[in-house]
């Protein structure tokens, strides 16, 4: 393992309860990011260097693009757009509205544009969860009887599919169909308690350009990226010990932003954890890759 020490430095003075699900538009240069329980949807501009909290009306946790003007978003009732320019949300498509207990949690584009997103308990109850695909009209159960879902991500040529439990500490990965994101294999394990560098548990991760996987390590204060052959590439420390999501940000995709959380402390772990909430930044050499439009049915745009 090639252990550097930490770079990591804090974006903004916002701190959140429950940081999570970072995307980034190198179109704007802007990220976003949630703070899950807080109902807000955090909107950085690097350009200015301003950080905007927007308020939610219930809580929120995957964002990715629709088209210069829209949002979607994956909140704990559905998949709703939002218009950039008002903040303004419509309902598109229902998730779980049978499982009010529920909520959204981990999610990603895969490249062919469709949408891996996870649902748990909101107290993390034992396998209260999903993961589903949204191919952009259906919304689709791929794995049932997940705790909580995390580390969805995809290799650069989408013909596999990453995704953890954080409860049982296990990251699979998944044969995929490159066009339409649907496994066509039964997952194996890909990564185990055992080779967490710092220990904790895996959290979300992001794929770069080399099929590197870059996990944040809740509990463990750090990311550190995986290759294929599961052999660690880096481990860079984060001063945060509830490390929750990376992505990949900047205009040349090289830096890393990595949400945090203090969610589930008490005032003395709190305390103890002045760095736990903040959003960092860890500047060189990775080698990310860009997000691409999602793809959805016009008729859903359109309302009908």
């Amino acid at each position: 393992m090639k252990k550097i020490a930490t770079s990591a430095e804090k974006l903004g003075t916002h701190r959140c309860q429950l940081g999570e699900g970072p995307f980034y538009d190198r179109r704007t240069d802007t990220a976003w990011w949630f703070d899950i329980v807080g109902h807000k949807l955090l909107e950085h501009r690097f350009g200015g260097g301003d950080t905007i909290a927007h308020e939610l009306p219930v809580m929120g946790s995957v964002i990715a693009p629709v088209d210069e003007n829209r949002q979607l978003l994956a909140m704990e009732d559905g998949l709703y757009l939002r218009e950039i320019a008002t903040g303004s949300l419509k309902r598109i498509k229902a998730l779980e509205d049978d499982k009010p207990g529920n909520r959204s949690n981990d999610g990603r584009l895969h490249p062919s544009g469709r949408l891996w997103l996870g649902t748990m308990g909101k107290n993390a109850e034992w396998q209260a969860g999903t993961i589903y695909l949204f191919d952009g009209t259906e919304i689709t159960p791929l794995f049932r009887k997940v705790t909580i879902p995390n580390s969805i991500c995809f290799s650069p040529d989408g013909r596999t599919g990453y995704f953890a439990d954080t409860a049982p500490n296990i990251v699979w990965r998944v044969a995929l169909d490159p066009q339409t994101a649907v496994p066509i294999g039964e997952p194996e394990v890909f990564l185990t308690e055992a080779q967490l560098p710092l220990g904790g548990h895996y959290d979300g991760s992001v794929m770069d350009a080399d099929g590197v996987l870059w996990n944040a390590a809740w509990g463990g204060g750090s990311v550190t990226g995986f290759a294929p052959d599961r052999s660690i590439v880096r481990t860079v420390e984060i001063p945060a010990a509830q490390t929750s999501c990376p992505c990949f940000v900047g205009p040349g995709l090289d830096r890393m932003l990595v949400t945090s959380a203090w969610d589930g402390y008490s005032e003395s772990e709190r305390n103890a954890d002045p760095g736990a909430g903040f959003t960092y930044m860890i500047d060189g050499s990775f080698n990310g890759t860009d997000t691409v439009a999602a793809i959805i049915d016009e008729s859903i745009l359109n309302g009908n």
